[in-house]
């Protein structure tokens, strides 16, 4: 796992994701990304609730906690060509206070310092797109909803 020691600053920590941890999963889901969802097709709880039970199952989640609570989920889906980040949530109220800067800024040195290669996607009309791009992430490609992103190691 990237992430050394598995520790952060500020308190911040991952740890892997538990079969308990669906529904806060599902709940950081809809804080963080159910207005975006919303804009585009309405949120159907049916629909979601499915969607998100196959992406849990489908590759790594980590819970990201400040001091030892919850506040929300990421994944980290080590590939042999690259790395895939996802499923970046936090919950709202740990929103817009540098948390998720400084989880994606400790994430990217360790992939630096492995020479690996970080691919993503997230929504056209989502605004975390400035964020990504501030940490050297370029849209590679992209269809109807989904812009795609690469970042490649950085050399210090």
């Amino acid at each position: 796992m990237y992430f050394k020691e598995n520790v952060l600053t500020m308190d911040i920590t991952l740890r892997p994701a538990l079969d308990t941890d669906i529904e806060f999963a599902f709940e950081a889901k809809r804080q963080a990304m159910g207005t975006h969802i919303e804009f585009k097709w309405g949120w159907d709880e049916v629909f979601q609730r499915s969607l998100h039970q196959q992406r849990y199952s489908e590759k790594p989640w980590f819970i990201i906690m400040l001091d030892g609570e919850p506040i929300g989920t990421l994944s980290i889906h080590k590939l042999p060509e690259h790395t895939r980040f996802g499923e970046f949530y936090l919950l709202s109220k740990y929103q817009n206070k540098g948390i998720g800067s400084q989880v994606l800024s400790a994430f990217l040195e360790e992939c630096d310092k492995y020479s690996k290669t970080v691919i993503l996607e997230y929504l056209k009309w989502n605004p975390v797109g400035s964020l990504y791009k501030r940490y050297g992430f370029r849209v590679t490609s992209e269809n109807d909803i989904h812009y795609f992103m690469e970042r490649s190691p950085q050399q210090k």
